[in-house]
């Protein structure tokens, strides 16, 4: 087990890593035609703003919230607040932007496969990624009983460990996570298998931030 241990959680993220980078740029340097989010709201707009607002917003609090709560050294916050304090709070803050964003991803799953005319434009990629990103969702909230169970915090500064392990390269990082529930266990592995799919999917479009929209010249349109 501590080999598997040491594949999935110790090799695997840099593999991982290295694909989302590498194939990213790439697929930017080919393909520029296929680099775009792929809306299929001009099809069918009915609930479409409500579902995609709920997902989108629930996604970005979640992913700075890992980044925040798993790269921040313990050191930094241990003066004003405890390892068990932080994971409460990432417990109410995560729990609520998971829970939007599952419903958020429920109701997009719901009307690519149930609307025939998204259905048909829609291609295995497209669908592949929305039915992981679902997955990894519910794992994320399956992860609060077991974090309600534990509150002192032991088993964040575990994932803590073992994410700033690795990103400061250090060998033995997967083996913070030897003791952990296998449903953390899954959670990562999801995330990171997610990493790898990312280049091939419209996922690609999160590296497009509309940066220069904000500061564009207003367009003018008049009416007949």
């Amino acid at each position: 087990m501590s080999y598997l241990n040491d594949l999935f959680f110790g090799v695997y993220p840099y593999i991982a890593g290295a694909v989302f980078i590498i194939a990213s740029w790439i697929r930017y340097d080919r393909e520029q035609f296929t680099w775009r989010a792929g809306s299929s709201q001009m099809l069918n707009s009915k609930g479409f703003r409500r579902a995609s607002n709920l997902f989108h917003v629930g996604v970005l609090a979640i992913f700075f919230g890992h980044l925040v709560g798993l790269l921040t050294p313990h050191a930094l916050y241990a003066p004003f607040m405890s390892a068990g304090t932080k994971q409460m709070i990432a417990i109410i803050v995560g729990g609520t932007a998971g829970l939007a964003c599952w419903v958020g991803a429920l109701m997009l799953l719901k009307r690519r496969l149930g609307d025939a005319r998204v259905r048909a434009t829609s291609t295995k990629a497209d669908i592949f990624i929305l039915v992981l990103l679902f997955i990894q969702v519910s794992l994320g909230l399956l992860t609060i009983p077991f974090a309600l169970g534990h509150l002192d915090g032991g088993v964040m500064l575990l994932l803590a460990d073992w994410a700033q392990g690795l990103v400061t390269f250090q060998a033995d990082a997967a083996s913070h996570l030897l003791t952990v529930g296998i449903v953390y266990k899954l959670h990562i592995f999801v995330g990171l298998t997610m990493f790898v799919v990312f280049p091939f999917t419209r996922m690609v479009h999160i590296w497009s931030v509309p940066v220069k929209y904000l500061a564009r010249n207003y367009q003018v349109v008049r009416q007949r």
